[in-house]
């Protein structure tokens, strides 16, 4: 069973689900996700370079990945903010 991220990620992650019980390894999952953001973010840095320098010959690439970067970067700060927020509002409940 895979699962496919939903998103600017979507192209480059996929999670496969754990034989004994068919659920997706959040951790792993926590783990590709930034590792792909990082490739993104070197990637929109590569292409910057070449810009600077003169090497790039087509600007809207180093365009579209750099905006890739920074729409997963937003959406990985949006997902860090609602855990940290979940966390503490069950750190806040009664036991």
């Amino acid at each position: 069973m895979s699962i496919e991220a939903i998103g600017p990620i979507s192209a480059m992650t996929s999670v496969t689900a754990t034989p004994r019980t068919n659920r997706v390894d959040f951790a792993s999952l926590l783990s590709q996700g930034l590792e792909n953001l990082q490739a993104m973010q070197t990637k929109a840095d590569e292409l910057s370079l070449q810009a600077a320098t003169g090497r790039l010959t087509d600007v809207h690439d180093y365009i579209i990945a750099a905006t890739e970067a920074n729409l997963a970067t937003q959406l990985t700060v949006a997902v860090r903010n609602k855990a940290l927020d979940a966390f503490n509002e069950i750190m806040r409940m009664q036991a």
